[in-house]
Protein backbone atom coordinates (compact mmCIF):
# COMPACT_ATOMS: atom_id res chain seq x y z
CA UNK A 1 0.00 0.00 0.00
CA UNK A 2 1.33 3.45 -0.91
CA UNK A 3 2.40 5.82 1.88
CA UNK A 4 1.79 9.51 2.18
CA UNK A 5 4.58 11.84 3.37
CA UNK A 6 4.12 14.49 6.03
CA UNK A 7 5.72 17.87 6.78
CA UNK A 8 9.27 18.21 5.41
CA UNK A 9 11.84 16.98 7.89
CA UNK A 10 15.50 17.18 6.83
CA UNK A 11 16.26 14.05 8.80
CA UNK A 12 13.57 11.84 7.27
CA UNK A 13 13.60 10.65 3.66
CA UNK A 14 10.53 10.33 1.49
CA UNK A 15 8.94 6.88 1.29
CA UNK A 16 10.63 4.91 -1.43
CA UNK A 17 7.23 3.76 -2.70
CA UNK A 18 6.09 7.29 -3.50
CA UNK A 19 5.88 7.79 -7.26
CA UNK A 20 5.47 11.60 -7.09
CA UNK A 21 7.37 14.22 -5.11
CA UNK A 22 5.61 17.55 -4.58
CA UNK A 23 7.77 20.48 -3.43
CA UNK A 24 6.60 23.87 -2.25
CA UNK A 25 8.48 26.40 -4.37
CA UNK A 26 8.64 29.21 -1.81
CA UNK A 27 9.83 28.33 1.65
CA UNK A 28 11.17 24.92 0.66
CA UNK A 29 12.98 24.81 -2.69
CA UNK A 30 13.60 28.54 -3.12
CA UNK A 31 15.49 30.33 -0.35
CA UNK A 32 13.90 33.61 -1.31
CA UNK A 33 10.56 35.25 -2.14
CA UNK A 34 9.62 34.86 -5.80
CA UNK A 35 7.52 38.03 -5.85
CA UNK A 36 10.40 40.13 -4.57
CA UNK A 37 12.84 38.35 -6.88
CA UNK A 38 10.69 39.53 -9.77
CA UNK A 39 10.55 43.05 -8.37
CA UNK A 40 14.32 43.36 -8.12
CA UNK A 41 15.27 41.40 -11.23
CA UNK A 42 15.19 44.63 -13.29
CA UNK A 43 15.40 47.81 -11.19
CA UNK A 44 14.58 49.98 -14.20
CA UNK A 45 11.27 48.23 -14.70
CA UNK A 46 10.55 48.56 -11.01
CA UNK A 47 10.92 52.33 -11.26
CA UNK A 48 8.66 52.34 -14.32
CA UNK A 49 5.61 51.74 -12.16
CA UNK A 50 6.11 54.96 -10.18
CA UNK A 51 3.69 57.69 -11.07
CA UNK A 52 0.86 55.30 -11.83
CA UNK A 53 -1.83 55.37 -9.18
CA UNK A 54 -4.72 53.24 -8.07
CA UNK A 55 -5.72 50.26 -10.15
CA UNK A 56 -3.65 51.41 -13.07
CA UNK A 57 -0.58 51.25 -10.88
CA UNK A 58 -1.34 47.75 -9.64
CA UNK A 59 -2.15 46.57 -13.14
CA UNK A 60 1.12 47.99 -14.43
CA UNK A 61 2.99 46.34 -11.56
CA UNK A 62 1.38 42.97 -12.33
CA UNK A 63 2.48 43.21 -15.95
CA UNK A 64 6.00 44.21 -14.92
CA UNK A 65 6.27 41.20 -12.62
CA UNK A 66 4.94 38.85 -15.27
CA UNK A 67 7.53 40.08 -17.78
CA UNK A 68 10.43 40.25 -15.31
CA UNK A 69 13.56 38.56 -16.60
CA UNK A 70 14.56 36.37 -13.68
CA UNK A 71 17.81 34.43 -13.93
CA UNK A 72 16.44 31.03 -12.94
CA UNK A 73 19.84 29.36 -13.16
CA UNK A 74 21.31 31.44 -10.34
CA UNK A 75 18.41 31.65 -7.90
CA UNK A 76 19.26 30.54 -4.33
CA UNK A 77 17.85 27.02 -4.24
CA UNK A 78 17.99 24.96 -1.05
CA UNK A 79 20.73 22.38 -1.55
CA UNK A 80 19.11 19.82 0.77
CA UNK A 81 15.80 20.01 -1.06
CA UNK A 82 17.56 19.80 -4.42
CA UNK A 83 19.43 16.69 -3.30
CA UNK A 84 16.19 15.05 -2.18
CA UNK A 85 14.60 15.92 -5.49
CA UNK A 86 17.51 14.41 -7.41
CA UNK A 87 17.31 11.27 -5.29
CA UNK A 88 13.59 10.99 -5.99
CA UNK A 89 14.21 11.51 -9.71
CA UNK A 90 16.80 8.72 -9.60
CA UNK A 91 14.11 6.43 -8.19
CA UNK A 92 11.88 7.29 -11.14
CA UNK A 93 9.53 9.63 -9.29
CA UNK A 94 7.79 12.57 -10.95
CA UNK A 95 8.43 15.98 -9.40
CA UNK A 96 5.97 18.87 -9.22
CA UNK A 97 6.31 22.33 -7.71
CA UNK A 98 3.58 23.95 -5.62
CA UNK A 99 3.21 27.67 -6.40
CA UNK A 100 0.22 29.93 -5.79
CA UNK A 101 1.49 33.07 -7.54
CA UNK A 102 3.52 34.08 -10.57
CA UNK A 103 2.60 30.87 -12.35
CA UNK A 104 4.64 31.67 -15.45
CA UNK A 105 7.84 32.08 -13.42
CA UNK A 106 7.09 28.95 -11.39
CA UNK A 107 6.62 26.98 -14.62
CA UNK A 108 9.87 28.37 -16.00
CA UNK A 109 11.72 27.29 -12.84
CA UNK A 110 10.21 23.80 -13.09
CA UNK A 111 11.27 23.57 -16.74
CA UNK A 112 14.78 24.81 -15.96
CA UNK A 113 15.23 22.21 -13.23
CA UNK A 114 13.76 19.44 -15.35
CA UNK A 115 10.69 18.93 -13.14
CA UNK A 116 7.36 17.69 -14.47
CA UNK A 117 5.14 20.69 -13.82
CA UNK A 118 3.48 23.08 -11.38
CA UNK A 119 0.33 22.75 -9.28
CA UNK A 120 -1.34 25.10 -6.81
CA UNK A 121 -2.38 24.49 -3.23
CA UNK A 122 -6.00 24.70 -4.38
CA UNK A 123 -5.32 21.98 -6.95
CA UNK A 124 -3.96 19.73 -4.22
CA UNK A 125 -6.90 20.40 -1.92
CA UNK A 126 -9.43 19.77 -4.67
CA UNK A 127 -7.64 16.77 -6.04
CA UNK A 128 -7.39 18.24 -9.54
CA UNK A 129 -3.79 17.18 -10.07
CA UNK A 130 -2.17 15.12 -12.84
CA UNK A 131 -1.10 12.35 -10.46
CA UNK A 132 -2.45 9.98 -7.83
CA UNK A 133 -2.81 11.92 -4.57
CA UNK A 134 -2.40 8.73 -2.58
CA UNK A 135 1.09 8.17 -3.89
CA UNK A 136 2.80 11.47 -3.21
CA UNK A 137 5.49 12.67 -0.86
CA UNK A 138 5.56 16.39 -0.14
CA UNK A 139 8.26 18.78 0.96
CA UNK A 140 6.21 21.59 2.43
CA UNK A 141 6.82 25.20 3.27
CA UNK A 142 8.78 25.41 6.48
CA UNK A 143 8.63 28.11 9.12
CA UNK A 144 9.70 31.60 8.19
CA UNK A 145 13.49 31.76 8.08
CA UNK A 146 15.13 34.28 10.37
CA UNK A 147 18.64 35.45 9.71
CA UNK A 148 21.05 35.02 12.61
CA UNK A 149 23.38 37.70 13.96
CA UNK A 150 26.32 36.56 11.83
CA UNK A 151 24.19 36.89 8.69
CA UNK A 152 23.12 40.42 9.62
CA UNK A 153 26.72 41.42 10.38
CA UNK A 154 27.68 40.15 6.94
CA UNK A 155 24.75 41.85 5.18
CA UNK A 156 25.22 45.20 6.93
CA UNK A 157 28.94 45.10 6.00
CA UNK A 158 30.03 45.88 9.54
CA UNK A 159 33.63 45.34 8.43
CA UNK A 160 33.16 48.29 6.06
CA UNK A 161 32.69 50.59 9.04
CA UNK A 162 36.46 50.94 9.00
CA UNK A 163 35.96 53.43 6.16
CA UNK A 164 33.80 55.61 8.38
CA UNK A 165 36.73 56.21 10.74
CA UNK A 166 37.59 58.90 8.20
CA UNK A 167 35.18 61.20 10.09
CA UNK A 168 37.81 61.34 12.87
CA UNK A 169 40.52 62.63 10.51
CA UNK A 170 39.64 66.37 10.65
CA UNK A 171 39.64 66.36 14.46
CA UNK A 172 42.98 64.55 14.55
CA UNK A 173 44.70 66.68 11.93
CA UNK A 174 43.40 69.88 13.57
CA UNK A 175 44.54 68.51 16.97
CA UNK A 176 41.02 68.89 18.40
CA UNK A 177 41.08 65.94 20.81
CA UNK A 178 38.71 67.12 23.55
CA UNK A 179 36.01 64.78 24.85
CA UNK A 180 33.36 66.96 23.23
CA UNK A 181 35.02 66.84 19.82
CA UNK A 182 35.61 63.10 19.99
CA UNK A 183 32.02 62.57 21.16
CA UNK A 184 30.62 64.40 18.14
CA UNK A 185 33.02 62.51 15.88
CA UNK A 186 31.81 59.22 17.38
CA UNK A 187 28.18 60.21 16.80
CA UNK A 188 29.07 61.11 13.22
CA UNK A 189 30.71 57.70 12.85
CA UNK A 190 27.53 55.95 14.02
CA UNK A 191 25.34 58.04 11.71
CA UNK A 192 27.52 57.27 8.69
CA UNK A 193 27.69 53.59 9.60
CA UNK A 194 23.90 53.24 9.81
CA UNK A 195 23.41 55.25 6.63
CA UNK A 196 26.03 53.21 4.79
CA UNK A 197 24.56 49.88 5.94
CA UNK A 198 21.16 50.89 4.58
CA UNK A 199 22.81 51.88 1.32
CA UNK A 200 24.69 48.56 1.15
CA UNK A 201 21.44 46.64 1.57
CA UNK A 202 19.76 48.72 -1.12
CA UNK A 203 22.73 48.24 -3.44
CA UNK A 204 22.64 44.46 -2.90
CA UNK A 205 18.92 44.40 -3.68
CA UNK A 206 19.49 46.25 -6.93
CA UNK A 207 22.47 44.04 -7.80
CA UNK A 208 20.97 40.64 -7.00
CA UNK A 209 21.25 39.20 -10.50
CA UNK A 210 24.78 40.49 -11.13
CA UNK A 211 26.06 39.43 -7.69
CA UNK A 212 24.88 35.85 -8.21
CA UNK A 213 27.08 35.56 -11.28
CA UNK A 214 30.14 37.01 -9.52
CA UNK A 215 32.76 34.58 -8.15
CA UNK A 216 32.79 36.15 -4.66
CA UNK A 217 29.75 38.43 -4.44
CA UNK A 218 27.44 35.45 -4.92
CA UNK A 219 28.16 34.62 -1.27
CA UNK A 220 26.61 37.87 -0.05
CA UNK A 221 23.70 37.33 2.33
CA UNK A 222 20.96 38.49 -0.04
CA UNK A 223 22.41 36.87 -3.16
CA UNK A 224 22.84 33.54 -1.35
CA UNK A 225 19.36 33.64 0.15
CA UNK A 226 20.68 33.73 3.73
CA UNK A 227 18.82 36.99 4.39
CA UNK A 228 15.20 37.31 3.18
CA UNK A 229 14.60 40.22 0.81
CA UNK A 230 11.63 41.31 2.93
CA UNK A 231 13.88 41.60 6.01
CA UNK A 232 16.32 43.79 4.08
CA UNK A 233 13.48 46.01 2.89
CA UNK A 234 12.40 46.53 6.51
CA UNK A 235 15.93 47.20 7.73
CA UNK A 236 16.76 49.92 5.19
CA UNK A 237 14.32 52.60 6.45
CA UNK A 238 15.07 51.67 10.09
CA UNK A 239 18.79 52.27 9.56
CA UNK A 240 18.20 55.54 7.76
CA UNK A 241 15.87 56.79 10.51
CA UNK A 242 18.57 56.08 13.08
CA UNK A 243 21.08 57.99 10.94
CA UNK A 244 18.61 60.89 10.73
CA UNK A 245 18.16 61.00 14.50
CA UNK A 246 21.91 60.86 15.14
CA UNK A 247 22.53 63.61 12.58
CA UNK A 248 19.99 65.94 14.18
CA UNK A 249 21.87 65.54 17.47
CA UNK A 250 24.95 66.99 15.75
CA UNK A 251 23.74 69.82 13.50
CA UNK A 252 21.45 70.51 10.52
CA UNK A 253 24.55 71.13 8.38
CA UNK A 254 25.87 67.66 9.20
CA UNK A 255 22.48 66.24 8.25
CA UNK A 256 22.80 68.03 4.91
CA UNK A 257 26.21 66.46 4.27
CA UNK A 258 24.92 63.01 5.23
CA UNK A 259 21.89 63.55 3.00
CA UNK A 260 24.19 64.41 0.10
CA UNK A 261 26.17 61.25 0.81
CA UNK A 262 23.01 59.13 0.78
CA UNK A 263 21.63 60.69 -2.40
CA UNK A 264 24.96 60.23 -4.15
CA UNK A 265 25.18 56.64 -2.93
CA UNK A 266 21.71 55.84 -4.27
CA UNK A 267 22.53 57.50 -7.58
CA UNK A 268 25.72 55.45 -7.68
CA UNK A 269 23.78 52.21 -7.09
CA UNK A 270 21.13 53.02 -9.69
CA UNK A 271 23.20 54.46 -12.50
CA UNK A 272 26.57 56.07 -11.82
CA UNK A 273 28.44 52.83 -11.14
CA UNK A 274 27.65 51.74 -14.69
CA UNK A 275 29.38 54.81 -16.16
CA UNK A 276 33.06 54.48 -17.00
CA UNK A 277 35.25 56.67 -14.74
CA UNK A 278 32.15 58.44 -13.40
CA UNK A 279 32.00 55.63 -10.85
CA UNK A 280 35.63 56.29 -9.87
CA UNK A 281 35.07 60.01 -9.33
CA UNK A 282 31.88 59.26 -7.39
CA UNK A 283 33.61 56.76 -5.10
CA UNK A 284 36.43 59.22 -4.44
CA UNK A 285 33.84 61.88 -3.68
CA UNK A 286 31.98 59.61 -1.26
CA UNK A 287 35.18 58.91 0.67
CA UNK A 288 36.00 62.62 0.78
CA UNK A 289 32.47 63.43 1.97
CA UNK A 290 33.21 61.41 5.11
CA UNK A 291 36.10 63.76 5.87
CA UNK A 292 33.93 66.81 5.12
CA UNK A 293 31.27 65.41 7.45
CA UNK A 294 33.87 64.90 10.17
CA UNK A 295 34.94 68.53 9.91
CA UNK A 296 31.33 69.73 10.03
CA UNK A 297 30.48 67.44 12.92
CA UNK A 298 33.39 68.56 15.08
CA UNK A 299 33.16 72.17 13.96
CA UNK A 300 36.68 72.65 12.54
CA UNK A 301 37.69 74.40 9.34
CA UNK A 302 38.51 71.88 6.64
CA UNK A 303 42.01 72.37 5.29
CA UNK A 304 42.21 72.69 1.51
CA UNK A 305 45.42 70.67 1.68
CA UNK A 306 43.60 67.79 3.34
CA UNK A 307 40.75 68.06 0.84
CA UNK A 308 43.00 67.92 -2.24
CA UNK A 309 45.19 65.20 -0.75
CA UNK A 310 42.07 63.12 0.04
CA UNK A 311 40.67 63.43 -3.47
CA UNK A 312 43.87 62.08 -5.03
CA UNK A 313 44.24 59.32 -2.43
CA UNK A 314 40.69 58.07 -2.82
CA UNK A 315 40.76 58.32 -6.60
CA UNK A 316 43.80 56.06 -6.57
CA UNK A 317 42.14 53.61 -4.15
CA UNK A 318 38.94 53.52 -6.22
CA UNK A 319 40.99 52.73 -9.33
CA UNK A 320 42.91 50.01 -7.46
CA UNK A 321 39.61 48.51 -6.33
CA UNK A 322 38.31 48.41 -9.90
CA UNK A 323 41.64 46.99 -11.10
CA UNK A 324 41.43 44.24 -8.48
CA UNK A 325 37.88 43.30 -9.51
CA UNK A 326 38.75 43.15 -13.21
CA UNK A 327 41.98 41.21 -12.65
CA UNK A 328 40.10 38.60 -10.61
CA UNK A 329 37.62 38.20 -13.46
CA UNK A 330 40.50 37.79 -15.89
CA UNK A 331 42.09 35.12 -13.70
CA UNK A 332 38.78 33.27 -13.40
CA UNK A 333 38.25 33.40 -17.16
CA UNK A 334 35.04 35.41 -16.80
CA UNK A 335 33.62 37.81 -19.36
CA UNK A 336 33.56 41.58 -18.94
CA UNK A 337 31.26 42.63 -16.07
CA UNK A 338 27.70 43.27 -17.19
CA UNK A 339 27.02 45.94 -14.56
CA UNK A 340 30.22 47.94 -15.12
CA UNK A 341 31.36 49.91 -18.14
CA UNK A 342 34.83 48.35 -18.09
CA UNK A 343 36.59 45.62 -20.00
CA UNK A 344 39.31 43.26 -18.87
CA UNK A 345 41.50 44.81 -21.56
CA UNK A 346 41.35 48.12 -19.63
CA UNK A 347 43.55 46.78 -16.84
CA UNK A 348 46.77 48.48 -17.98
CA UNK A 349 45.12 51.89 -18.32
CA UNK A 350 43.42 51.60 -14.93
CA UNK A 351 46.71 50.62 -13.27
CA UNK A 352 48.48 53.60 -14.85
CA UNK A 353 45.77 56.01 -13.67
CA UNK A 354 45.88 54.53 -10.16
CA UNK A 355 49.66 55.00 -9.96
CA UNK A 356 49.41 58.57 -11.29
CA UNK A 357 46.76 59.53 -8.72
CA UNK A 358 48.85 58.01 -5.93
CA UNK A 359 51.93 59.97 -6.98
CA UNK A 360 49.87 63.16 -7.17
CA UNK A 361 48.71 62.55 -3.60
CA UNK A 362 52.32 62.19 -2.44
CA UNK A 363 53.25 65.36 -4.33
CA UNK A 364 50.43 67.32 -2.67
CA UNK A 365 51.53 66.05 0.73
CA UNK A 366 55.12 67.12 0.03
CA UNK A 367 53.97 70.59 -0.95
CA UNK A 368 51.92 70.78 2.26
CA UNK A 369 54.96 69.91 4.38
CA UNK A 370 56.90 72.64 2.54
CA UNK A 371 54.18 75.25 3.16
CA UNK A 372 53.66 77.58 6.09
CA UNK A 373 50.41 75.77 7.00
CA UNK A 374 52.27 73.18 9.08
CA UNK A 375 53.98 75.70 11.40
CA UNK A 376 50.99 76.42 13.70
CA UNK A 377 50.22 72.71 14.09
CA UNK A 378 53.60 71.01 14.41
CA UNK A 379 56.63 71.95 16.49
CA UNK A 380 58.85 69.62 14.45
CA UNK A 381 57.36 69.80 10.93
CA UNK A 382 60.56 68.44 9.36
CA UNK A 383 59.65 65.02 10.75
CA UNK A 384 56.64 64.90 8.44
CA UNK A 385 59.03 64.34 5.54
CA UNK A 386 59.49 60.81 6.90
CA UNK A 387 55.90 60.11 5.88
CA UNK A 388 56.72 60.49 2.18
CA UNK A 389 58.63 57.21 1.73
CA UNK A 390 55.99 55.39 3.79
CA UNK A 391 53.23 56.72 1.52
CA UNK A 392 55.22 55.71 -1.56
CA UNK A 393 55.71 52.25 -0.07
CA UNK A 394 52.06 51.73 0.83
CA UNK A 395 50.66 52.88 -2.52
CA UNK A 396 53.24 50.79 -4.36
CA UNK A 397 52.42 47.73 -2.25
CA UNK A 398 48.69 48.14 -2.84
CA UNK A 399 49.26 48.28 -6.60
CA UNK A 400 51.57 45.27 -6.55
CA UNK A 401 49.17 43.17 -4.46
CA UNK A 402 46.30 44.04 -6.80
CA UNK A 403 48.47 43.17 -9.80
CA UNK A 404 49.31 39.80 -8.22
CA UNK A 405 45.59 39.11 -7.63
CA UNK A 406 46.21 39.06 -3.88
CA UNK A 407 43.86 41.90 -2.94
CA UNK A 408 40.29 40.57 -2.93
CA UNK A 409 39.05 43.35 -0.65
CA UNK A 410 38.63 47.07 -0.85
CA UNK A 411 42.14 48.64 -0.53
CA UNK A 412 41.20 50.40 2.72
CA UNK A 413 39.93 47.16 4.23
CA UNK A 414 43.01 45.39 2.91
CA UNK A 415 45.18 47.86 4.81
CA UNK A 416 43.51 46.78 8.07
CA UNK A 417 44.17 43.09 7.32
CA UNK A 418 47.61 43.22 5.70
CA UNK A 419 50.50 43.01 8.17
CA UNK A 420 53.03 45.24 6.34
CA UNK A 421 50.29 47.81 5.68
CA UNK A 422 49.36 47.92 9.37
CA UNK A 423 53.01 48.44 10.28
CA UNK A 424 53.32 51.26 7.75
CA UNK A 425 50.16 52.98 9.02
CA UNK A 426 51.28 52.61 12.65
CA UNK A 427 54.64 54.15 11.74
CA UNK A 428 52.87 57.09 10.08
CA UNK A 429 50.80 57.72 13.20
CA UNK A 430 53.89 57.59 15.42
CA UNK A 431 55.71 60.08 13.18
CA UNK A 432 52.78 62.49 13.21
CA UNK A 433 52.58 62.32 17.02
CA UNK A 434 56.32 62.88 17.31
CA UNK A 435 56.08 65.91 15.02
CA UNK A 436 53.48 67.67 17.13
Amino acid sequence: MEQRASQYDPGVSEPSAARTLVIDLEGALLRSELLLEALFSSPGRLLARFGAGGRAGMAALTKILARAEIDYAHLPYDSDVMNRALAARARGAKIYLVADRLAAHAAAIAAHLGFDGVVTSADLAAGSVPFDRASIARIENREVRRADLATWVKALRVHQYAKNTLVFVPALTAHQLSLSALGYALLAFLAFSACASGAYLMNDLLDLAADRQHPTKRHRALAAGDLPISSALSAVPALWLFALAASLCISPLFLGVLGLYLVTTIAYSLALKRKMLVDIVTLAGLYTLRIVAGAVGVGVVLSEWLLIFSLFVFTSLALIKRFSELSMRESAGLADPANRDYRVTDLNVIAAMAAASAMNAVTVFSLYVSSSAVTPLYSRPWMLWLLTPLLLYWFGRALMMAHRREMPDDPILYAFRDGPSRIAVAAMVCIMLAAI
